[in-house]
């Protein structure tokens, strides 16, 4: 950044003892470490509002993209009209869930079964009752 060497910094130390003297040398270098600090934190909050600024344009970049290819898929692969039955709800739960199959009701079985540590059984398809804490069927 600044590329001072050893023979530089010396030289600016013994010109700033003669200059401002021993005496008052430390309140100096206080407040230009002071002034420093606030040049640095000045320029970290420039720097972050313009990260800011960029992360927002590239935002919008994006989902004109994603947009675009949103718009370039469903032309592509029009879909049926979904009717409005009004129930949300229903449209919201799971095909096997909603129509009350075997094997819904397999995956609710097995999802509220569990052992005695807590970990999940699995239920197999057509066993009414969900393998022994053990692990070794009767």
């Amino acid at each position: 950044m600044l590329d001072i060497g050893s023979s530089e910094l010396l030289m600016i130390v013994v010109i700033a003892v003669v200059v401002i003297g021993p005496k008052d040398l430390p309140r100096a270098l206080y407040k230009v470490g002071q002034v420093i600090g606030k040049a640095r934190a000045m320029s970290r909050h420039f720097r972050s509002g313009i990260d800011a600024m960029i992360r927002e344009v590239e935002m919008e970049d994006l989902e004109k993209k994603w947009a675009e290819e949103n718009r370039r898929i469903m032309q592509q692969h029009p879909s049926a009209p979904v009717a409005d039955s009004g129930d949300t709800d229903k449209a919201a739960e799971t095909p096997a869930l909603a129509q009350g199959n075997a094997a819904g009701d397999v995956l609710a079985e097995s999802a509220a079964s569990a052992d005695g540590n807590g970990a999940a059984v699995p239920a197999l398809p057509g066993s009414q009752d969900p393998a022994p804490a053990g692990g070794k069927s009767a």
